[in-house]
């Protein structure tokens, strides 16, 4: 039976997630900033325990953490490792505790980071700083017990194939502790799971299949075969997500999220699947139970 995972922060429930920009650490001076950056990191961990905790009392089996769980760890002016702050090595301490609470409880954690990570990017500058984003969010996963850093294909660059075969080559550089985690999404503007799939295969890159992407991105691969062909690249418990468009299918925009899922949305083929699926809705924890509920009442 599916489990379903709550993504990045909650509606209405007191967990909160700190952030600070760069501009105004930037104002800070550095001593000051690195001070302000641990408190953060600190309250972060705090906040990702008590996610984790809420997620387990509620029924829900997965959360996925905000890829700025640590701001601006990356940076080019402002980066930091976490030891390079102050009462940095209790802060790791911090986020590997909610690794063992998190194993305790059998909550599966995944990250997402931003679409500016193009490991297919013909540039060399975007290449080294995606590189680094998935170096930092591989240490992060490592704390935590994260089995999954989720990235969409990247861009076209005006030649799909050769675009999808520099992807090919990129994965297989990368270090073990991304490749290990690294998963493919089908996106809504440039890659169907068709387009995917046979990266997936090459690389031993598990796909997480969006049946709402593939909505809006049509392939000749019916819900219940990119189903089955995603599931077959995945060696471990797969990830699929799951929104509805914020107006429905009758009228456009089709991409926005609806603040719920429609139960017309949710593929009846998973619903006997040992999977997870991450509910993509702006109600956050309001959703993900809202669909419980919905699910329950429907079978």
């Amino acid at each position: 039976m599916p489990r379903f995972g709550l993504c990045c922060k909650f509606a209405e429930e007191p967990i909160r997630f700190r952030m600070l920009t760069a501009a105004h650490a930037g104002r800070m001076g550095r001593r000051a900033a690195r001070t302000r950056l641990a408190d953060i990191a600190r309250d972060n961990a705090g906040a990702l325990e008590g996610a984790i905790r809420y997620c387990h009392d509620h029924g829900i089996g997965a959360f996925r953490v905000n890829s700025q769980v640590l701001p601006l760890a990356t940076h080019p002016a402002c980066g930091y490792r976490i030891r390079d702050l102050p009462g940095g090595r209790g802060i790791e301490d911090q986020f590997r505790n909610c690794g063992r609470v998190a194993r305790r409880l059998k909550m599966r954690l995944s990250f997402h980071p931003d679409q500016f990570i193009l490991l297919n990017s013909p540039s060399a500058d975007i290449h080294q700083r995606s590189l680094a984003e998935l170096e930092y969010q591989a240490e992060v996963a490592g704390w935590i017990g994260a089995d999954v850093i989720n990235l969409h294909g990247g861009g076209a660059y005006g030649d799909k194939v050769t675009a999808l075969q520099r992807l090919v080559r990129n994965i297989r550089t990368l270090p073990s502790s991304i490749r290990s985690r690294l998963t493919l999404e089908n996106d809504d503007r440039v890659y169907t799971p068709s387009d995917l799939l046979p990266v997936c295969r090459e690389t031993g890159t598990p796909l997480v299949y969006d049946v709402h992407h593939h909505r809006c991105l049509p392939d000749e691969l019916s819900v219940e075969e990119a189903t089955r062909q995603a599931m077959q690249t995945w060696k471990r418990e797969p990830i699929f997500h799951v929104s509805s468009p914020i107006h429905g299918w009758k009228r456009p925009p089709f991409r926005p999220h609806h603040d719920y899922i429609s139960i017309k949305d949710f593929p009846s083929c998973w619903r006997t699947l040992d999977i997870t699926i991450e509910v993509e809705a702006k109600a956050k924890e309001k959703a993900v139970l809202k669909l419980l509920a919905d699910l329950k009442t429907a079978s």
